[in-house]
């Protein structure tokens, strides 16, 4: 059985682990969590490597995206300094192919691609690929950027905003701390900003642990669009009202994993001991019919 491992800064609260079938070949997924140990990750990650067919970081990226350009994250490539054998993905690959096409993947089961007056994005510094799903599916959207990751209370309307913005960010955010880059290792923290942003949106979309620190508390008639939820979180959306709940990852036991957690999936199953371009994670994602999930929490 192939064995793939996702190391996270995030809460050993939310560890799982599931054994997947992708055509006959059985493939163990494994989640574990650091509450934002950077050394415990780093120990884990220099044990492992070697030991598992495919490694990932969770929790923090291991670099940004914008257009054609990569940025390292360099506090982010500490966590892997030590690992030389075995393949290691942040799930960035992901987040350009599957979460680019969640409306589409996502259309048998809504009777089509939908389509939304206004839409809020928190954060699209690490989710280009979804940030650009939402502007094809909205008349209007608005990117939280420069409020959640910067404090700075200026909303950018639209992609092109957007752009501008990522141009002068990214060579900054290149080099943050780790304190600047990973947010939380339990996202159980609640505290509302900016909240006539979410209110005012039909469509809500970014990472779920970034959100629920954020979000208001009623979140009635929304489409969230979001990842890596437990039943807990699922159930969380529901009391807040939330209408149809989409996660760009099929859900395993009740728990649907990050990007990064798949992205090792689908390379350990490729076995080719390396990490898979667009073009390849497309294919299989196609190949093996990986879906989003679709709940309408409350219709």
């Amino acid at each position: 059985m192939k064995r793939a491992v996702s190391v996270s800064l995030g809460s050993s609260s939310r560890n799982k682990h599931v054994v997947v079938n992708f055509k006959g070949q059985e493939i163990s997924l494994e989640r574990i969590g650091t509450d934002g140990d950077v050394a415990a990750a780093q120990r884990l990650f220099a044990e492992l490597d070697g030991q598992v067919d495919v490694l990932s970081v969770g929790g923090v990226d291991l670099h940004l995206y914008l257009d054609d350009r990569k940025y390292p994250l360099y506090a982010a490539l500490k966590l892997v300094k030590d690992v030389h054998k075995t393949p290691v993905v942040d799930g960035s690959g992901l987040k350009h192919t599957l979460e680019r096409r969640v409306f589409e993947l996502a259309a048998p089961q809504l009777g089509g691609i939908p389509h939304f007056r206004t839409a809020f994005v928190p954060m699209a510094v690490d989710r280009v690929g979804l940030a650009q799903a939402v502007v094809a599916v909205a008349d209007e959207v608005i990117f939280g950027d420069f409020m959640f990751g910067l404090g700075l209370p200026i909303a950018l309307k639209g992609p092109r905003a957007l752009r501008r913005a990522l141009r002068l960010m990214l060579p900054l955010v290149s080099h943050f701390p780790m304190r600047l880059i990973f947010y939380g290792s339990s996202g159980a923290e609640h505290e509302p900003r900016f909240l006539r942003y979410w209110q005012n949106a039909e469509l809500i979309a970014g990472d779920f642990l970034f959100m629920r620190k954020y979000m208001p508390e009623d979140l009635r008639g929304k489409t969230v669009v979001t990842n890596t939820t437990t039943a807990e979180n699922v159930e969380l959306l529901r009391t807040r009202g939330v209408k149809l709940l989409i996660t760009t990852t099929p859900r395993y036991e009740g728990r649907s994993f990050g990007t990064n957690m798949m992205e090792a999936a689908l390379t350990a199953y490729a076995g080719w001991g390396r990490v898979l371009t667009h073009a390849e994670l497309n294919a299989l994602i196609d190949e093996l019919e990986l879906r989003p999930t679709v709940e309408w929490l409350n219709p």
